[in-house]
Order: C-alpha cells, then sequence, then structure tokens
C-alpha cells in the first residue's frame, strides 16, 4: 500500500449542485478569475457552496435566509453529521410550523412554511450518502416529498405529480406538472422542461427556475431518472447514458393531447448541472426540442475527472487495474485527508451510479460524453452556462459550443460582476433566468426548424 501522499491531487474537488462530475482546482480553470470579495458561509468549501446553494432558494419560497444562516451558524466544518443535524432539526422545526397553520385560511402562509422544510429535508439528507443502508436517507426523502406535497397543493393552480414509463428501459419516470395560470386548449403557451444533475432533485428545480418560468406564462414540468434522488431509491436504478429514454416520454406526454394548452412548437428542456450533459445529450436524439438550456455546460462526465489523476494512480486506472485503483482511493478516504468535497462526490458517485466501488462510478461514467458526433445530431438552439469561478467543469462549456453545429450555441461567460462565477451560476438566478427566458422568448419567436 502506497502512502496517502502518492494520492495528492487525486481529486482535489469535487461534484455540488446537483450534479457535476468535474473536480478540477481553481488553478487550472482556463478562466480563473477568482473573487475573494464574496463572503465564504463557512470554512468548508464544500459546506460553504451547499449553503449558498439552499439560501438562494428564499427568493423563489424555498428557504428563508436567516434559517440558513442559523443552521449554518451550529455547523462544524467537515463534520458531515453536524451539517445533516442542524438541517434536520431546522427543517422539523419549520414543518411542525407549516403542520400547525390553517390551510383554508392561510394557504399562502402554510404553502411557503412546507416549501421551505421541503427544502432542509434534501439537506439534511445531502451528505449521507456514503452508508446507503443508513435509514435517514428514506425518513428525510419522505419527509420532504411530503412537505412539497403538501406545499404545491396549495399553489393557485396545484402541481400535480405523473408518473410516466421509460421509452426503453424497465423504468418509470416520476414528474410534476405545473400549469401556466391563463393556460388552456384556446391559449397554449411554451412549456419547459426542468432536470437536475448529479446529486439534485426535482423538487429543487421548481425554486431554481420553475417559478421564474411560471411567472413568463410558461408552463413547467420537472422530471426525475436513474440516479437521481426519487428513481434511485425507489427503483434501485443508477444513471444510465441514454438519457433520451428519459427525456422522450415527457416530450410525448406533453405532446399526446394529456395537456391541450401546452404549445408542442414551444418546448425547451433545462438541464442543471451535470443535467447540462443529459439534456444536450437527449437533444441529439429528440428534435421535437425548440431549445435546450444546460446550465452550465458539460462535454464529458468522466473527462474532468480523469484529468485530475496523476502518478502511480493515474498508472493504475491506464493500465485497467481497478482494484488497486479501487484500494488507493479507499485508503485516502479512510485516511481522514480528503477535502469534503471529494470525499463526498465519491460516496455521492458510488450511491447515485448504484455500484459497489469508485472505479465501477467512474467506468459507467466514462460513456457519458457528446463524443463520437453526437453534439452534431442536435438540431435546436442551446444556452451554455460558463460561469468564471466554476471548480467543477472548468473548459467544459467551451467544449460543447466549440461540438456543437455553427450558429446553435449561445455561449454565456458570466462571472462575479453579476455574482454568477459559482457553479450553477447559485446566489444569482434572478439575472441567469432572466436571460435564459429572454433568449428562449426570441429563440421561439424566430424559431427555424434545422431538422
Amino acid at each position: 500500500m502506497t502512502t496517502s501522499k502518492s494520492l495528492k491531487g487525486l481529486f482535489v474537488a469535487a461534484l455540488v449542485a446537483s450534479a457535476s462530475a468535474a473536480v478540477v482546482p481553481r488553478s487550472t480553470a482556463t478562466n480563473n478569475t477568482t473573487n475573494s470579495t464574496q463572503l465564504p458561509l463557512s470554512s468548508d468549501d464544500s459546506f460553504s457552496y451547499e449553503l449558498l446553494r439552499t439560501a438562494s432558494l428564499s427568493r423563489s419560497f424555498g428557504a428563508d435566509t436567516g434559517e440558513v444562516l442559523q443552521a449554518a451558524g451550529s455547523i462544524i466544518p467537515g463534520n458531515l453529521e453536524s451539517f445533516s443535524g442542524a438541517f434536520n432539526k431546522l427543517a422539523n422545526h419549520v414543518y411542525s410550523q407549516a403542520q400547525a397553520i390553517n390551510a383554508t385560511l392561510d394557504p399562502v402562509t402554510a404553502r411557503n412554511a412546507f416549501f421551505r422544510a421541503s427544502t432542509y429535508f434534501r439537506s439534511a439528507d445531502f451528505y449521507l450518502h456514503g452508508n446507503g443502508s443508513d435509514p435517514r436517507l428514506t425518513t428525510f426523502w419522505a419527509n420532504q416529498t411530503a412537505a412539497f406535497n403538501s406545499a404545491i397543493a396549495l399553489l393557485p393552480i396545484p402541481g400535480e405529480r405523473i408518473t410516466l414509463q421509460a421509452a426503453s428501459g424497465n423504468f418509470s419516470i416520476p414528474c410534476i406538472y405545473y400549469r401556466a395560470e391563463g393556460a388552456n386548449a384556446t391559449n397554449l403557451r411554451p412549456t419547459v422542461i426542468l432536470g437536475n444533475g448529479y446529486d439534485g432533485a426535482q423538487e429543487e428545480m421548481l425554486h431554481a427556475t420553475g417559478f421564474d418560468a411560471l411567472a413568463r406564462g410558461y408552463n413547467v414540468i420537472t422530471y426525475e431518472g436513474p440516479g437521481q434522488p426519487t428513481v434511485r431509491r425507489e427503483q434501485n436504478l443508477g444513471f444510465i447514458t441514454e438519457w433520451e429514454t428519459v427525456v422522450t416520454p415527457v416530450v410525448d406526454y406533453l405532446l399526446s393531447g394529456a395537456r391541450p394548452e401546452v404549445d408542442g412548437s414551444k418546448l425547451g428542456l433545462f438541464g442543471y448541472s451535470m443535467g447540462g450533459f443529459l439534456a444536450v445529450r437527449a437533444a441529439a436524439f429528440e428534435h421535437r426540442l425548440a431549445a435546450v438550456f444546460a446550465v452550465d455546460g458539460l462535454y464529458s462526465v468522466f473527462e474532468p475527472y480523469y484529468n485530475t489523476l496523476e502518478g502511480q494512480v493515474k498508472d493504475l486506472w491506464d493500465a485497467g487495474n481497478y482494484s488497486a485503483f479501487d484500494a488507493e482511493v479507499n485508503y485516502y478516504l479512510d485516511s481522514g485527508m480528503a477535502p469534503t468535497e471529494t470525499l463526498w462526490s465519491l460516496q455521492q458517485g458510488v450511491w447515485s451510479f448504484d455500484v459497489d466501488t469508485v472505479s465501477e462510478f467512474l467506468r459507467k461514467a466514462e460513456p457519458m460524453t457528446l463524443d463520437g458526433g453526437l453534439a452534431q445530431q442536435v438540431t435546436c438552439p442551446v444556452w451554455i452556462g460558463a460561469p468564471s469561478e466554476d471548480i467543477f467543469f472548468p473548459n467544459q462549456p467551451e467544449k460543447v459550443r466549440d461540438a456543437l453545429r455553427p450558429g446553435l450555441a449561445s455561449y454565456n461567460y458570466l462571472t462575479a460582476a453579476d455574482a454568477a462565477q459559482n457553479h450553477c451560476h447559485v446566489g444569482a438566478m434572478d439575472r441567469v433566468n432572466g436571460l435564459i427566458y429572454d433568449w428562449f422568448d426570441n429563440v421561439i419567436a424566430n424559431r427555424v426548424d434545422r431538422r
């Protein structure tokens, strides 16, 4: 067994937000404009990002800033249990408040409290996936789902949970549909399909971007596929490469007549974090989409991981000696020297890909690429987000941009000037959603069929 020094730089950062698979040091990013003025919410980089991610949902009913900061004050940097415990305590406190409200007399107050409780239960769950048999994975998820269901039932137009069957493969696709105000069979509206990534839930998407879409008069449908929280738990299925088998049934449903208020010529597909790869991959096969939003652009799920391998560990991988590779990685993770983001990302990969080892996770991620001309099969415009300080996807948005057909990529390099420098532009979604949906309005107003 080699010493942990041989693993220096093995994985120096990790996936967050749901959903990245890129782990690259800040210093290696081409577009590095490190902003030292943004106040961290924890001395632990991973905790700081996740706290910002949660607090950012305050603008759209998913959290309250003071509550998140209160929880942050009791979290011990690097201590996963303290993070989970702080948010579980907060979630139960807010959930009890929500349940005590007379929802008939005060539906808005009750609804917003249920939304916040749901978010906090998801945060409590976030760092627990290193032990797939932990009963809290079931309990916290059941609580977040129940709270969210109570909330969407109190919307002016209640959200509706539906289940679709995959285009191929023996799995189902849980979705939530939100009809826009005033949309009906004689007043058809554009519709956006919202998908998360590596670790995020469809419920988060309503707060991150769904309410912004509804406010603009779009219908919204969120979904989850294999590897994502509900499907992974309820169907024991890990991520798959063939994401078109997940998205096409959603498009079929929207065009089936079941939703007569949907304008089938104006469908947008939103991919968040690793979903930025999944959405573009799906669009290579699903040509009924008017536009794709890759927030952020991701060309290869595996490549950024591979680029951080060095020394003997890289040699073991290149030689296909996966048992020795796993032994090295496990030694490093067990040493207590791994940063939180590294520990979490690898545990999350094993869990969300439904495998037993890190090497299995990476081998399953390896085919998840736009290589082989896949990007050239995309026929609709693609909005690509490129945050200047994304330590997870550096240089990946540019690869997506350059691989698409000429004229299809709308590349958006966003910086600390708009507080949009973080992965998925977390904390700046008012600005980013404005850019995305103003662009979408222009696309669907001037749509040209490029098939």
